[in-house]
């Protein structure tokens, strides 16, 4: 690999990226980062690193991870990321180094159009919608002329389109090899595209899904890697429990009689029952939601109390029973059948062991308290708009990670703007099992005391005040106005989301001003930060998906109020159970669980403000908590060097004078 002095070339102000990309700077930070990460590639180390906004993290990984000569998985939070590296920032890097490492892109199985399923589809020609047939039409003509099957790349039918199901396969569904279409998928080309590569970008979620289940490519990826690069970081730990953990929800069960009466239709027409069944089956998953009077997560004792929902599982489970029993009399007749009985056995399965899981991983009860907590699980209910998810949750995913790392050696990398709780790395480790890593951290080159301003208003009620909201959007219309919209008001609940819209909504009106406010849900994500960016002086009301991964540079957003401190909910089953284990170990939950996921959640929300070198904003935090409270100081004390202030005149001279 090559010496630190050729990274100092390389990111020099002549250096190829200098030649290679418009308006190119060197920053310290990068050139510091990309020091780090060469040397544990070469040192088959583990780091964990943060880099503020503006750092120039991407370049300051990929640059050490091309030279270093070996294969490399880089794993993303996100499949915007996931698409930006694999079709910008990977061939720029490798162009301005000159190298000829091969790149593939590796999504899973859902991405891609599958032969198989499409085709049933139209053959039974049974959707919700006309706009859904059409949309069929098109993809049955992007899979006749794509070379990938990706349905990024299918720009004429939308990404919610119900048809992309009826498209695609999963990992359940999927024929594997006794598929007739095997010679032609697209999941085994994308994978053995990646298998040859140097450089292979995935998401999260399918590195998690494969070196779980061995599915999509990561079960033989794995092995012959030398560097492991997790992007987006942050979000490990979260998408860790879900692949660790165990999960049956009435999605599945609806995508199995949905599959069982499409490949019912094609190859046992002539047995009814098996469509009837199919269909009884539905209704029944529809019911146990139905069964539910409101969104939310249900720890068990709060499942208990769901008398009519308990009733209705029990109704889905003999549904599932009897279309079992007319799948094992049709089985023979096609291997699509085939699965769908072997689907149905484990759905069956899965949810008599959700109904009758232990605390333990294996049913003990160790002696050792932390031993027993780090196998323990906890069952818990998730209730959405569209169904009902039966979880097995791991309290700890620390020794399952851990697991991960040993072995072969490798290099493994963990970064992302939010890692640390001012310059401890302890929370994060702790998370993950990752007590001998190394930890750097690199503050945002951005000038964040002359571009930025942290204003908490005085006079705030608590949060927990029944008129909170109300308080919220008195303090911040002042701000609003004085930014003249170009506001982003980021809520920690739906509820207080679609209560401040309201009260903007009749704030606008009565002050008759052309300031265009948008609200998440109204339109799909992508279209409405377009449309913001667009318009140069809209509100954006919105939650927890717009915190972080959005990226407005520029005067569009100069302003983004924080209604509250991002605490996780303490009656989330899977936290309050986290919280209880803590306990029991004789330690400070708050301290180590609470305050450092809301400190991270916070800079994150946070980093929406400053994306540019040139950008200026205030932000606006109206929970008095950040000053009152002696935790208040830890939690601005991890935000950007900004200037703070508590007055309402020094945000409007903010504004009125931006050369100041």
């Amino acid at each position: 690999m090559p010496a630190q002095a050729d990274l100092e070339k390389i990111f020099a102000a002549d250096g190829p990226f200098d030649r290679a990309i418009s308006g190119y700077r060197p920053r310290r930070q990068q050139i510091a980062m990309a020091r780090d990460v060469q040397a544990a590639i070469a040192a088959n180390q583990v780091l964990v690193a943060e880099a503020g906004t503006g750092t120039g993290k991407t370049f300051a990984y990929l640059v050490p991870a091309l030279l270093s000569g070996g294969k490399v998985i880089i794993s993303t939070g996100t499949k915007t990321l996931q698409d930006q590296l694999f079709n910008r920032d990977l061939p720029t890097v490798r162009e301005a180094l000159g190298v000829s490492a091969s790149i593939a892109l590796l999504k899973g199985r859902a991405n891609y159009v599958c032969h198989h399923h499409l085709e049933r589809a139209l053959s039974a020609g049974k959707l919700a919608s006309r706009a859904e047939v059409a949309h069929l039409h098109k993809i049955a003509r992007f899979a006749k002329i794509t070379a990938t099957g990706d349905k990024a790349e299918c720009a004429d039918v939308p990404e919610d389109s119900g048809a992309w199901g009826l498209a695609t396969s999963t990992r359940e569904n999927c024929l594997g090899q006794e598929c007739a279409y095997v010679k032609e998928c697209f999941v085994i080309a994308a994978r053995r595209e990646a298998l040859a590569a140097d450089v292979v970008v995935v998401n999260h979620h399918l590195f998690f899904a494969d070196v779980m289940l061995k599915d999509d490519g990561m079960g033989e990826l794995l092995p012959a890697c030398n560097t492991v690069i997790f992007d987006e970081a942050h979000q490990l730990p979260e998408v860790a429990g879900l692949f660790f953990g165990e999960s049956v929800g009435t999605g599945q069960i609806l995508d199995l009689a949905r599959d069982a009466k499409l490949e019912g239709m094609a190859a046992a027409k002539d047995y009814p029952p098996l469509q009837e069944a199919a269909q009884t089956l539905e209704k029944a998953a529809k019911d146990l939601r139905l069964a539910f009077k409101h969104e939310g997560r249900l720890a068990i004792a709060q499942w208990l109390q769901h008398p009519q929902a308990i009733a209705a599982l029990e109704h889905l489970q003999k549904r599932l029973d009897e279309l079992g029993r007319h799948l094992e009399a049709q089985a023979g007749r096609s291997e699509g059948l085939a699965n769908c009985l072997r689907r149905c056995g484990e759905l069956i399965l899965s949810l008599r062991n959700w109904q009758t899981a232990k605390v333990g991983a294996d049913g003990t009860a160790p002696a050792d308290v932390a031993e027993r907590d780090e196998q323990s699980a906890v069952r818990w209910v998730e209730v959405t708009t569209y169904g009902a998810t039966f979880n097995l949750t791991p309290l700890s995913v620390a020794p399952l990670f851990r697991k991960q790392l040993e072995g072969h050696p490798r290099a493994w990398i963990f970064t992302s703007a939010t890692l640390a709780v001012g310059e401890d790395f302890s929370h994060y480790r702790n998370a993950l099992g990752l007590a001998e890593a190394m930890t750097a951290r690199w503050d945002s080159p951005f000038d964040y005391p002359n571009h930025a301003l942290l204003y908490c208003p005085t006079g705030m009620p608590d949060p927990n005040h029944a008129d909170y909201c109300d308080a919220v959007v008195e303090a911040c219309w002042p701000a609003i106005r004085a930014a003249g919209g170009r506001a982003f008001v980021l809520c920690t609940s739906l509820r207080a989301m679609r209560r401040i819209h309201e009260l903007l909504a009749s704030r606008i009106a009565a002050a008759r001003l052309e300031m265009p406010l948008l609200l998440q849900g109204q339109r799909p994500k992508a279209e409405l930060l377009d449309t913001f960016r667009r318009l140069g002086n809209a509100v954006l009301v919105a939650s927890q998906s717009f915190w972080e991964g959005v990226d407005v540079p520029g005067e569009a957003l100069s302003l983004v109020v924080i209604d509250k401190l991002p605490f996780a909910p303490p009656d989330d089953p899977v936290l309050a159970a986290r919280i209880d284990m803590l306990k029991r170990q004789g330690r400070n939950a708050f301290f180590e669980v609470q305050l450092p996921r809301a400190v991270i959640s916070m800079k994150q929300g946070a980093g929406r403000l400053i994306r540019s070198e040139t950008d200026r904003g205030v932000l606006m935090v109206c929970d008095p908590r950040l000053v009152d409270k002696p935790y208040g100081r830890r939690i601005w004390q991890s935000l950007p060097p900004m200037r703070r202030t508590r007055e309402i005149g020094e945000v409007a001279a903010f504004f009125e004078n931006p050369e100041n």
